[in-house]
């Protein structure tokens, strides 16, 4: 793991929120957020889902008082989808959890978590295949495939789709045809704004 990030308000998920962040992501993005997670050294915490409930026990209160939770991010935290719906197994009821996710990971990580996860933010970047592939380094067919399958099993209300301006990679035209592709799958609840790209 990263880390664990307590006393979260309004930026990743509804209420107090603790950032449960994952080392690992299968994308290599040009401007990535959190460069930590693609390090093959550093000082990473072991932890199973016990070791994070005991971590995260103690703000239980202020969970259930602002109807927060947990929030998974990292790194690409469906690739612990076996971390995750252990935790969500051992954890109090009224707990909300949020999944922070690029989606391309194989479906099988996404169906196994979906049961549990009270809002995804989805980090969709582009949906035209050659922006995306020259930003991250790898392809957007499985981003697309997960992106059908929750369309057609989830809720489109409980999943924010971020669409970010990225710095010559997209404009904002990319983002108007990625906005409606996304639309006419069924999806209503964008977040759009631009990286700053630091001298």
């Amino acid at each position: 793991m990263i880390g664990i990030c307590r006393h979260r308000l309004a930026t990743d998920g509804q209420g107090v929120t603790t950032l449960v962040a994952f080392h690992g992501c299968p994308l290599r993005c040009k401007y990535c957020l959190n460069e930590q997670c693609l390090r093959p050294d550093g000082v990473w915490r072991q932890m199973d889902a016990l070791d994070i409930m005991n971590e995260v026990m103690v703000d239980d209160l202020y969970f259930k008082a602002t109807n927060g939770g947990i929030t998974f991010g990292g790194g690409e935290p469906l690739l612990r989808s076996d971390d995750i719906v252990s935790f969500c197994k051992l954890m109090p009821q009224e707990w909300r959890i949020t999944i922070e996710t690029s989606l391309n990971a194989d479906r099988k990580h996404l169906e196994a978590v979906a049961p549990y996860i009270d809002h995804y933010f989805i980090d969709v970047k582009d949906m035209n295949s050659q922006i995306y592939r020259s930003y991250t380094s790898i392809d957007n067919r499985q981003v697309i495939d997960n992106l059908h399958w929750l369309a057609a099993h989830e809720d489109t209300q409980k999943i924010t789709i971020r669409l970010p301006l990225i710095p010559d990679y997209n404009t904002e035209a990319d983002i108007n045809k990625s906005r409606k592709q996304l639309e006419a799958m069924g999806f209503t609840n964008f977040d759009c704004f631009s990286y700053k790209v630091l001298p």
